[in-house]
């Protein structure tokens, strides 16, 4: 809908401009880009959940002071929250998804300017007679809909704060987790090395034996065996430290010397006890991003819905004041108005079709709900499960294995067992501490799988918002 204007107009309706314009220029006064980008929830998020710092590189000094950061924290053996922290600063996928601030603050502050006026000139002759004709048009409906475009697009703003916190909450757990798996396959390598070692020799000493005659083929071939084994349990173990390496590179986004970095030699130990969790729905419910993702995706369409129905019947209202010039004649003013009759659309489709995204950004509300409910409980149980799990294997499966060794080393000693009655019992001892290795990384992974769940799921964040609020934002 468009208000035309052209110079001069009568007094009273200028006035009524002169008003309109004012309080029109007072609302777009407001829509401005923020120092910081919209960035400083996504860094309270981080604070507040993680206990971690994040940094924006906006500028070179932003990189460099990054790099610096990266490079202190680089300087001895990775920590986990070393990790952590070094993937929130330096991960250029992260960074990427910062742009989704500046692009979400751009349509705010667009959705709050005022419209570019137009201006138009007509000259015509018609035999001695010239006439001239100005027009100078305001889009009237803009001005008019400025508050309820950018209540629209601040929502959608505080959505993408949200999603692009889930982001970054994801990433922090995504590199715990595979923190603790390069980590474990670290000091899993360490003692598969031990058991080849121990097979080796044990091959070698039966080819010896076979060769004086004190071993049979099959003696020979069993313990053959057995070397071949841990040749490829050694070989699948160096492959996992390689991947999982790697992967931890990536998501710490190092590259060139900054991938020689180094590790602990061993896993955290394992805490004394598990943290207790008895409300633990009513935490997620209140906790979880997504589902304040999902309820803001509801608001925003159910205020989508009511613009459409505001607006379903003013497709087309132009008001325009005329001021036309004569050389011959006296000037011509007037006003004209032109509407849209709705004889064959009344805007019911619009408005139907409106009803619909809106029930169905409550519904997925609803299941981002059920789902977060169920996500905690599935990760709690499985934090205590994996909690219960490598502490068994710490506190009978690895001392009882243990004192076994320390028996047979005496009857060895004794003389009353073989080299390779020892030898096959300390396979079997580093294979109950590579068991309680695995069950410790498990539980360090199940207590960042829990972390996360009690923080949200992108997955569940991007199907109740962007989709909901992208249909019903031509409904206006």
């Amino acid at each position: 809908m468009t208000h035309a204007l052209t110079p001069p107009v009568p007094r009273r309706p200028r006035k009524r401009l002169a008003a309109l314009l004012a309080s029109a220029a007072l609302l777009g006064g407001c829509a401005s880009f923020t120092p910081d980008g919209g960035f400083a929830p996504v860094q309270q998020t981080a604070k507040d959940r993680l206990g971690k710092d994040l940094h924006w590189a906006r500028s070179d000094a932003d990189r460099e002071a990054i790099d610096q950061r990266v490079r202190e924290l680089l300087a001895g053996p990775l920590s986990a929250d070393s990790a952590v922290q070094i993937a929130l600063l330096n991960n250029r996928g992260l960074q990427a998804e910062y742009q989704e601030l500046g692009m979400a603050e751009a349509e705010l502050v667009q959705a709050g300017r005022l419209p570019n006026p137009g201006v138009a000139f007509a000259r015509t002759k018609q035999g001695g007679e010239v006439e001239l004709e100005w027009l100078l048009a305001i889009n009237v409906a803009r001005l008019i809909a400025i508050p309820l475009f950018m209540e629209v697009e601040s929502r959608r703003f505080a959505h993408t704060q949200l999603r692009v916190s889930l982001q970054m909450a994801t990433l922090a757990a995504d590199t715990r987790k595979a923190y603790i798996r390069a980590l474990a396959a670290e000091e899993t390598v360490r003692y598969m090395r031990q058991v080849m070692q121990a097979a080796e020799a044990s091959a070698e000493l039966a080819r010896r034996m076979q060769q004086v005659g004190n071993f049979n083929k099959l003696q020979r071939a069993r313990e053959q065996g057995f070397y071949a084994d841990a040749a490829l349990n050694l070989a699948r173990a160096e492959q996992a430290q390689r991947a999982t390496r790697e992967r931890l590179t990536r998501l710490l986004g190092l590259w060139g010397a900054q991938t020689q970095f180094s590790l602990p030699e061993r896993l955290p130990d394992l805490p004394k006890s598990v943290v207790d969790l008895p409300d633990l729905e009513r935490l997620a419910l209140e906790q979880r991003l997504d589902v304040r993702a999902a309820k803001l995706a509801a608001e925003q369409t159910a205020k989508n819905l009511g613009l459409t129905r505001t607006t379903r019947f003013i497709n087309v209202l132009e008001v325009g004041g005329i001021y036309n010039t004569y050389n011959d004649a006296p000037s011509q003013r007037g006003y004209e108005i032109a509407f849209e009759l709705p004889l064959f659309d009344w805007g019911d489709a619009r408005v139907a079709k409106a009803e619909a995204i809106y029930m169905q950004a409550v519904d997925r509300a609803a299941q981002t709900a059920i789902d977060a409910r169920s996500q905690v409980r599935e990760a709690y149980a499985g934090y205590r499960s994996a909690y219960d799990i490598a502490r068994h294997q710490r506190d009978e499966i690895v001392p009882v294995r243990q004192r076994i060794s320390e028996e047979n080393l005496l009857r060895y000693n004794g003389m009353l067992i073989g080299v390779f009655e020892l030898l096959a019992d300390a396979r079997a001892q580093i294979a109950s501490v590579n068991g309680a290795i695995e069950a410790l990384r498990d539980f360090w992974i199940a207590q960042a799988d829990l972390d996360m769940a009690l923080i949200g799921e992108p997955r569940l964040a991007v199907a109740a918002g962007p989709a909901a609020t992208a249909e019903a934002g031509p409904a206006h």
